[in-house]
């Protein structure tokens, strides 16, 4: 059995990773390190994981195969350091890195300790995601030139919805601190379009809107990636749809347009299927994340030193980069409100 530590206890760690460890054989989760004390404690006992620290040292002095890093983003670059001082392997949540320099920082980390550092991108590992994957290499719709894909939502609302709406939601807060929905759920996207295509990105333009204008990030965007083959790439992302409304919406969409036919994803129909001149076809429609296929693609790189389809940190660099320059773009042409220049 390969022995996994896990670095951050959080919300995505507790309804995601932590349970697809527990089910993946092979894996067996041997201790989670948390800083926060009265959480750590909670999430042993909640998964009865025999041990939890809060001091990192002693973490991974418990016995550790390999590594997952779940923390927040801001802090991935000291946990990877780390994994890379005491000869680990690592799985890192996206976003890999606040910027490219930290990226490239730790790739050049974990590279100088000889261990691999792989992107936590479960969007891949949807058997939707998959099955889109083979029908554009098998030319499904023709020449692939179009992609469509859209997530908006609130990011739990820009209140607590469970405590009233009168009570703050830090968590939307610290996703727009840290980048807004682009660098934080957008990167997943980017990384699908460059993997359904294989075709690298040559340029990247960021758009934004601001909802809630006290964020310096905006919390709408629209992302047109040119990619090197002459494909195209629309991304929208909001943290803004219906942030204040007591009944949350949300819209997540995957359209590719072939020179042959389309294929539609629309997860709030519950709709997966592909449309060419034969006629409409409907797929087996799959949730877009998929964390337990995650985590048997990691077993299994670790067990044989062959990725496949897991994301490297070369991936997440490349995707880190366009995340945060269009969002650093939409920053800079960012227009005044009630002005008409």
């Amino acid at each position: 059995m390969i022995r996994v530590g896990l670095m951050g206890a959080g919300v995505v760690a507790s309804y995601g990773h932590i349970p697809a460890i527990q089910r993946t054989p092979g894996l067996v989760l041997k201790s989670i390190f948390e800083p926060d004390s009265g959480r750590m404690m909670a999430t042993k006992a909640d998964f009865k994981v025999d041990q939890g620290f809060t001091d990192s040292d002693l973490f991974f002095r418990s016995g550790l195969d390999a590594v997952v890093v779940t923390s927040p983003a801001p802090v991935h670059v000291a946990n990877v350091e780390l994994a890379a001082r005491y000869g680990k392997p690592v799985l890192c949540e996206k976003p890999l890195a606040m910027t490219e320099a930290e990226a490239e920082h730790m790739i050049g980390v974990m590279r100088g300790a000889k261990l691999p550092l792989y992107v936590g991108f479960t969007y891949r590992f949807s058997p939707s995601a998959m099955e889109i994957k083979r029908l554009v290499r098998e030319r499904a719709i023709g020449e692939v030139r179009d992609l469509r894909l859209i997530y908006n939502w609130d990011c739990h609302g820009r209140c607590d919805r469970d405590q009233g709406m009168h009570v703050f939601n830090t968590r939307r807060q610290g996703r727009m601190d840290e980048g807004g929905p682009m660098v934080d759920c957008g990167v997943h996207q980017i990384d699908l379009a460059r993997w359904w295509l294989g075709s690298e990105i040559v340029r990247a333009t960021g758009v934004g809107a601001w909802v809630d204008a006290e964020h310096t990030a905006p919390d709408h965007m629209y992302l047109h990636l040119d990619h090197a083959g002459g494909q195209h790439t629309m991304v929208e992302i909001s943290y803004a749809y219906g942030h204040t409304i007591k009944e949350p919406r949300s819209q997540f969409l995957y359209e590719l347009i072939g020179t042959d036919g389309i294929i539609r994803y629309d997860r709030n129909a519950g709709v997966f299927e592909v449309l060419t001149p034969a006629g409409a076809r409907r797929l087996d429609y799959h949730e877009e994340k998929n964390f337990d296929g995650m985590y048997r693609a990691f077993e299994q790189a670790l067990r044989t030193g062959e990725h496949g389809d897991l994301p490297t940190a070369e991936d997440g660099m490349v995707v880190t980069r366009i995340a945060r320059s269009a969002t650093d773009q939409a920053i800079a042409s960012r227009p005044r409100l009630g002005s008409n220049a």
